[in-house]
């Protein structure tokens, strides 16, 4: 199959069982029917873990933290999508 914006011989990968069609040129991702919603439910949020109950032998003090007014990046989270779409 070829690219529709390039004209390149499109390559196949299986991406988590998902048939993932990409054009080594341009980048582009094509799907096949049914592809994108198999995607959709793959990535579809986990229940968060139940958060650890509190421990009252533990005093809340943040004296000695150490916290600066300096701004902090934001971390990117991986998540379904990155792994998939990582060629």
């Amino acid at each position: 199959m070829k690219c529709p914006v390039d004209g390149t011989e499109l390559m196949m990968t299986d991406r988590t069982g998902v048939e993932i069609d990409y054009c080594p040129q341009c980048r582009g991702v094509w799907l096949d029917r049914g592809e994108l919603d198999k995607i959709i439910d793959r990535s579809a949020p986990e229940a968060p873990p139940a958060a650890p109950a509190y421990d009252p032998a533990y005093d809340y003090d943040d004296r000695d933290r150490g916290y600066d007014d300096k701004p902090r990046k934001r971390k990117k989270r991986g998540g379904f999508l990155e792994d998939l779409f990582d060629f």
